[in-house]
C-alpha cells in the first residue's frame, strides 16, 4: 500500500474526504472559511461526514485544526501561513502543502492568487499543489483566462483538477481492458467497431439546485467534463507507459481530432431538451420549468443527445453518440462498445441478423462491471442463434475496499499522480468543441428545445442522430442477466 509523504491538506470551504489507512503517520488538516469557529466546534462539525473509525481516533481528530479566513484580504492569507508554520513545527511536518478549494467557482482565480501573494506557493521547501472541482470555466473564454490566472504563479505540475467521474474504478479499468488484453485492442479501431455509445442517466431533477443549473444546464454540466473526458478514454491511442503526461498527451490528440459540428449541421447532430411534468410510480412530478428558482421560460437543457466524429486514422468513419439527462429512467452510466455484424449472414434465415450484434459494454455505475453480449445457438434442433450475456461484477470482489472517487483522487494527489486529473490544454480543447453549440443555441432561436415527460428516455427526436438500423440502448440499474429483466 502506498502511503504518501508527510503533509498538511488546507482545505477552503472547510468540507472535505476522510482518506482511511491511507494517510501517513505525519499529516495534518486545516479548514479555512469565512465562518468564525474554534478548532473543537469545526472537529465537531466534520464529524458527521466521518467514517466511526475516525470519530473515534482522537489522534486524528487532533490533527484537524480550523482558521477564519477572508478570502479577498491579502492580510488574513499571512496569518493562515503564519498558522500553518505553527501546524508544521509543532508536528514536525516538511512544508508540503495541498491547497483544496471546496468553494464557489468565482473564488478559483482569487484564492490560488492570494495564496501566491502570501509566498505559499513555492515548492523550495516542498510540494505545494492546488486541487480545484468542476466547473473549470463555464464557457471557452472563461476557461481560458481561469487557465492564464492560474499558470501566472503555478506550474501546470501543481494544479490539479478533480473530475470524480475519472476516480470510478471502471474509469480506470477501462485502460487495462483495453491495453492488457489481446481479445480486444486489435479489435479496438474503425474495422471491426460499429459505433461507440457513452450514457450518463441521472432520475433525480435538479433537486432544489435550480437556480445554479438554469446557467449551467446539461452541456456545461455533464458534456464539456465527464463525457468528453470518457471518450478520450475510450479512443485514445495506447501511451508509450501508464503516466500522468503520456496518458493525457493521448487524451489530448483524441480532442484534437474531433471534428467540428458546423453551426448548420448542430440541429441535426446535437438534440437538447427539457422534462415536462409527469406521472412516474403513480407520482405527480413537476416539469423543469416548475422547478424553485427555475426561470418560467427557461430555455435551459436538461438533456443533450450527440453524434459526432473523430478524424483520426482509428476511428476514421466510426460514429460515436453521447447522451445524459436529468429525469431519466434510472441512474446508470455505462460505455458501450458495438462490433461490426458478421458479413455474412449464414445463420439468419431472415436476412436480417438483428439480435446478435456483439456489444461490450463498460458500466460506470451502478453495478460496476463488464458485460459481453455474443450470438450463441440455441439448444434443439436446426441453428437458431440467439444472444447470450457473459459479465464481470466488482462486488464479486467482496476481500477488496474499493475506494470512493473522490478519495481515490485526492489520494493520487497526495501521491503527485496526476493521471487521472484533467489539463489546461484538454479542458480547453473540451471547451472548444462544445462551444459553437452554445453559441448557435444562443443565437438561433430556431433551433428547437424538445420536451421529454419525465421519466422518459429523453425527447423522440434523439432517436433521430441514429442511423442504418442503430438504436439507443435502454439500460436498467441491474448489469447481470441484462435483457432478461430490467431494474429501475
Amino acid at each position: 500500500m502506498n502511503i504518501p509523504d508527510p503533509h498538511i491538506i488546507v482545505i477552503f470551504g472547510a468540507s472535505g474526504d476522510y482518506i482511511n489507512n491511507h494517510l501517513p503517520k505525519d499529516f495534518a488538516i486545516l479548514g479555512a472559511s469565512r465562518t468564525s469557529l474554534s478548532d473543537l466546534e469545526f472537529r465537531e462539525r466534520i464529524t458527521e461526514f466521518m467514517p466511526p473509525e475516525g470519530k473515534s481516533d482522537s489522534q486524528f481528530m487532533e490533527r484537524i485544526s480550523y482558521q477564519t479566513i477572508d478570502y479577498d484580504k491579502n492580510d488574513d492569507y499571512e496569518v493562515l501561513r503564519i498558522r500553518l508554520d505553527d501546524i508544521r513545527k509543532s508536528l514536525n511536518i516538511p512544508a508540503n502543502y495541498i491547497f483544496y478549494l471546496s468553494t464557489p467557482p468565482n473564488l478559483y482565480g482569487i484564492i490560488p492568487e492570494k495564496i501566491a501573494h502570501a509566498k505559499m506557493h513555492t515548492e523550495r521547501d516542498g510540494f505545494k499543489r492546488i486541487v480545484i472541482e468542476k466547473p473549470f470555466g463555464n464557457s471557452l473564454s472563461s476557461a481560458k483566462e481561469l487557465n492564464i490566472n492560474l499558470l501566472k504563479h503555478y506550474e501546470e505540475h501543481q494544479i490539479y483538477r478533480i473530475d470524480h467521474y475519472l476516480g470510478k474504478e471502471t474509469v480506470q479499468n477501462l485502460m487495462v481492458t483495453r491495453f492488457a488484453n489481446g481479445i480486444f485492442e486489435p479489435l479496438w479501431n474503425r474495422n471491426f467497431i460499429q459505433r461507440v455509445e457513452i450514457t450518463s442517466a441521472e432520475s433525480l431533477g435538479v433537486e432544489g439546485r435550480g437556480g445554479y443549473y438554469d446557467h449551467s444546464g446539461a452541456m456545461r454540466d455533464m458534456i464539456q467534463n465527464h463525457l468528453l473526458q470518457m471518450v478520450g478514454l475510450v479512443a485514445m491511442e495506447p501511451p508509450v507507459v501508464i503516466e500522468a503526461d503520456a496518458i493525457r498527451h493521448e487524451v489530448m490528440k483524441v480532442f484534437q481530432s474531433l471534428r467540428p459540428i458546423r453551426p448548420e449541421d448542430i440541429p441535426n447532430q446535437v438534440i437538447r431538451g427539457q422534462y415536462t411534468s409527469s406521472t412516474i410510480k403513480g407520482k405527480p412530478t413537476a416539469g423543469y420549468r416548475e422547478e424553485p428558482e427555475v426561470a418560467s421560460m427557461s430555455y435551459t437543457e436538461t438533456f443533450v443527445a450527440m453524434k459526432f466524429f473523430i478524424d483520426n486514422w482509428r476511428w476514421a468513419g466510426v460514429p460515436f453518440f453521447i447522451r445524459t439527462g436529468k429525469k431519466l429512467p434510472t441512474r446508470v452510466t455505462e460505455i458501450v462498445i458495438e462490433f461490426k455484424p458478421a458479413p455474412h449472414h449464414l445463420f439468419d434465415q431472415n436476412g436480417l441478423n438483428e439480435n446478435t450484434s456483439n456489444l461490450l459494454i463498460i458500466r460506470i455505475q451502478p453495478d460496476e462491471g463488464l458485460l459481453l453480449k455474443f450470438g450463441m445457438k440455441e439448444p434443439g434442433a436446426g441453428f437458431k442463434v440467439n444472444q447470450v450475456n457473459m459479465d464481470f461484477h466488482y462486488s464479486d470482489l467482496a476481500d477488496i475496499a474499493l475506494p470512493a472517487a473522490y478519495e481515490r483522487l485526492l489520494l493520487d494527489c497526495l501521491m503527485g499522480d496526476a493521471t487521472l486529473y484533467s489539463r489546461g490544454d484538454t479542458v480547453e480543447a473540451a471547451w472548444g468543441f462544445i462551444q459553437p453549440i452554445l453559441d448557435a443555441w444562443t443565437n438561433d432561436p430556431s433551433i428547437p428545445i424538445y420536451g421529454y415527460p419525465a421519466g422518459t428516455w429523453g425527447p423522440l427526436e434523439s432517436d433521430k442522430l441514429m442511423e442504418n438500423g442503430m438504436k439507443w440502448r435502454f439500460p436498467c440499474k441491474n448489469l447481470s442477466d441484462d435483457g432478461l429483466y430490467c431494474e429501475l
